[in-house]
């Protein structure tokens, strides 16, 4: 019997062992994500009691409010699919998406600090609103440009990091997320993750979640790596050739039109020379080419503060030391390099802004109920590529190509334009070209740094015809903007 008595008590003692356990596992380790769970009953009751906080842009136009219906609220969003890529959507069956999921704690009601007794015996819930760097005007002419057609346009303050302007085709209405109807919400679900003919889903964004061959706009990396590693071939001269022999292989690479170019780097990348960058690649060296794009930020996810945001990529050391034409062909942003719109955007940003790619970012503020600050973002370094020095000479470079380079005739003198196509071919011959490109304005001082990517473009497009007249359009509204014009009906040749 006394043996019995034992073995039950040991029994006991472990099944209140297990349970201490786990009361501790759920009150210190689970805690967090219990919280904040979709699942949660709290957070159900507040996301469908009380009302989430706006989100506001830059000029103060609002971009989601929530509105009462019956005892509850449902979420709108006055500019619908203009700014869904950035904004999200909140919904009941599908929970957050977009800056709407980034800033989830902050636009939820949480209980607020109590300013009296009774405010302490009867606490008060309540969201916090925020408001982003994103300028509808600019979303607009970007969204007029592009036309329908699949591409995105990300705008950056290069001096900051804060995004101006970042606009995906394919997109969607976040109004339909919003729904009390499932059926209308699931077939909005249905509908933005199917992937259109190029591939391309709405709910995976352009600009932010896919990559593409930066083609040409990638000579200003491989320029930076010459100043940084090896500055001796700054003025290396190189041959006037058509085409030219890759090394250990049968292989040939051709400049695009198969025209004759040569000369030093800055005779080569006004005119784009693919076969001249193609040898200085070479010369370059993989490592050098690899280190230098790395610290450009490819290789990593840009810390922008949107869900979904993707990495760039270009090949290791170890992968272009036993591919010497890989080398070359890396060398002009093609084979197996890959870039996404934003990525390139802040490549033109740390040629704009002195060598240096601010963190990017789109929340400003972020402000209570009553509109007292919370948190005001401030403005941090994510990369040093190159000094001060180094992107002068590439600014002046980038000058030329707008001057009298592949970009020549495009922008009017006063814009003052720094810029770098692109023409990625694919080896599709329907959809035969990714085209890009890149700039900054004014010169003597940017203030903005734009990147434009139009992929699977038909064969005879490139950069300049392509991506040129929606930059064109972007950098007309932007002048126009700091002028305290409207940014539309700026030229006849840009949508008003």
């Amino acid at each position: 019997m006394g043996r019995r008595l034992s073995s039950m008590a040991v029994v006991i003692l472990v099944l209140f062992l297990v349970l201490a356990v786990q009361a501790a596992n759920i009150q210190f380790v689970k805690a967090p994500s219990l919280n904040s769970s979709t699942e949660n009953p709290r957070i159900i009751f507040a996301a469908n009691n009380y009302p989430r906080g706006d989100i506001t842009a830059a000029d103060g136009e609002l971009l989601a409010r929530s509105v009462p219906t019956g005892s509850t609220y449902s979420r709108q969003y006055p500019l619908g699919s203009l700014t869904a890529g950035v904004v999200g959507f909140s919904s009941a069956y599908y929970g957050t998406w977009g800056l709407e999921a980034q800033y989830d704690s902050y636009l939820t009601a949480h209980p607020q600090p109590p300013h009296s007794w009774v405010q302490v015996l009867a606490p008060t819930s309540a969201a916090n609103n925020i408001s982003i760097t994103i300028i509808p005007a600019l979303q607009r002419v970007a969204m007029k440009a592009l036309n329908g057609q699949d591409g995105a346009v990300v705008a950056i303050n290069p001096a900051t990091g804060a995004v101006l302007a970042m606009y995906s085709n394919p997109t969607y209405d976040p109004n339909l997320f919003a729904s009390s109807s499932y059926t209308t919400v699931k077939n909005a679900w249905l509908a933005g993750t199917k992937k259109n003919a190029n591939g391309f889903a709405a709910l995976a964004p352009v600009a932010i979640a896919q990559s593409f061959p930066p083609g040409s706009t990638f000579k200003v990396v491989t320029t930076a790596s010459v100043l940084t590693s090896d500055p001796g071939l700054w003025l290396k001269s190189y041959p006037q050739m058509r085409e030219t022999p890759l090394p250990t292989s049968k292989l040939t690479l051709s400049n695009f039109g198969h025209e004759k170019c040569g000369g030093t780097i800055s005779q080569m990348l006004p005119p784009s020379c693919d076969t001249g960058y193609a040898l200085l690649g070479l010369d370059l060296g993989g490592a050098f080419l690899s280190a230098t794009a790395d610290s450009f930020g490819y290789n990593q996810t840009p810390p922008l503060d949107l869900p979904g945001t993707q990495s760039s990529s270009f090949p290791t050391a170890t992968q272009l030391a036993s591919d010497l034409p890989g080398t070359a062909y890396s060398a002009i942003g093609q084979k197996d390099v890959r870039a996404t719109a934003l990525q390139n955007a802040l490549v033109a940003a740390a040629i704009a802004n002195q060598g240096v790619i601010m963190v990017p970012h789109l929340l400003n503020t972020v402000t209570s109920s009553d509109g007292s600050l919370i948190k005001q973002y401030e403005a941090k370094t994510w990369q040093t590529p190159i000094s001060p020095t180094q992107a002068a000479q590439i600014k002046q470079l980038m000058v030329n190509v707008a001057r009298y380079g592949t970009a020549a005739g495009i922008f009017p003198s006063y814009l003052q334009v720094g810029a770098k196509t692109g023409t990625a071919q694919v080896g599709n011959a329907a959809k035969n070209t990714d085209d890009w490109m890149i700039a900054f304005a004014p010169a003597n001082h940017p203030t903005i740094a734009i990147a434009v990517v139009l992929p699977f473009q038909p064969t005879g497009a490139e950069g300049a015809t392509a991506a040129g007249p929606v930059m064109k359009c972007m950098m007309l509204a932007a002048y126009a903007l700091s002028n305290g014009k409207p940014a539309s009906g700026t030229s006849t040749t840009c949508p008003s």
